[in-house]
């Protein structure tokens, strides 16, 4: 993780988070002081981890977090008051926001921010798998068409007409995907 937002109308809680986030290995931290603020600067800046300290003096903050957290890649966490952590918890979990409880434990603070950081690497890491499956996909069922194409104009068998793709992408050094192509360029109008 490399970059952060705080969002807090004091200072005393910008600093407080700023220092924390810095313990977790994130030094490019950004403040701001209120929703509308934090909506400009989302728009011109990818961040890793949003902080909100709610409320804020525009807003209470969790309309916030839920609209960062549906329209950006990014892990968010929203500080609320005791009292109301369950009720803010219950609108804003199913959106993927962390909720923690004023007063704040040092460390507790520090445990999620660090379990933020983590979940949003792991989903990182399954969002590039989704991508990389799905250009196989994608290829798989181009290969596919390719071997229907020979099996309909060439009276090939489907083991004949995959062996066909592959002996022509080992003899062209190219791949089936390209293979598969040129045949469909060839049979398909």
């Amino acid at each position: 993780m490399s970059c952060a937002l705080i969002v807090s109308t004091s200072e005393k809680g910008k600093s407080f988070f700023a220092d924390l986030i810095k313990t977790v290995g994130i030094s490019n931290i950004v403040t701001v002081g209120n929703g509308s603020e934090a909506r400009r600067i989302l728009n011109r800046t990818e961040f890793d981890l949003v902080v909100i300290n709610a409320p804020l003096s525009d807003e209470f903050g969790h309309e916030l977090s839920i609209s960062i957290s549906k329209n950006y890649n990014t892990g968010v966490l929203l500080v609320v008051k005791n009292d109301i952590a369950d009720a803010i918890s219950s609108k804003v979990e199913d959106y993927g926001v962390f909720v923690i409880e004023k007063p704040l434990n040092r460390q507790f603070v520090y445990k999620s921010i660090k379990y933020i950081c983590i979940s949003r690497k792991k989903y990182l890491g399954l969002q590039s798998e989704n991508e990389r499956l799905k250009v196989k996909i994608s290829e798989i069922r181009l290969i596919d068409r390719a071997k229907c194409i020979l099996i309909e104009y060439l009276n090939m068998s489907e083991p004949q007409a995959h062996r066909y793709i592959e002996k022509q992408a080992m003899d062209l050094r190219v791949t089936k995907k390209e293979i598969a192509e040129n045949i469909l360029k060839t049979y398909e109008m």
